[in-house]
């Protein structure tokens, strides 16, 4: 089975996200996190099922749409995915270094 690890980049991102959605409510902030660390749980037994994120165009970079965000990951080999960003779909990804 794949491991998924999280990077400190993806983790603050989380919590960014959480922090800003509880603002109006701290149920949806909730729910809006469990849906995305959720999300990539496919990648355990499907490690390519996202596409490639057009901005890098590099095969081992691809990302899942969860909702209103794009969760960027890397394959880094057949046994670890590391998720590298949690990022706004209404936010230019090209402003970001990931």
């Amino acid at each position: 089975m794949v491991q998924i690890n999280w990077t400190p980049q993806a983790r603050e991102d989380l919590k960014s996200i959480a922090e800003y959605i509880s603002s109006d409510s701290v149920r949806y902030a909730k729910l809006q996190v469990v849906k995305i660390r959720t999300g990539t749980q496919i990648l355990k037994s499907h490690i390519q099922s996202g596409k490639i994120v057009t901005e890098i165009n590099d095969k081992i970079i691809r990302e899942l749409i969860e909702g209103n965000y794009r969760i960027i990951y890397k394959i880094v080999s057949e046994n670890q995915i590391d998720i590298l960003t949690v990022h706004h779909s209404a936010r230019d990804l090209t402003r970001r270094s990931i």
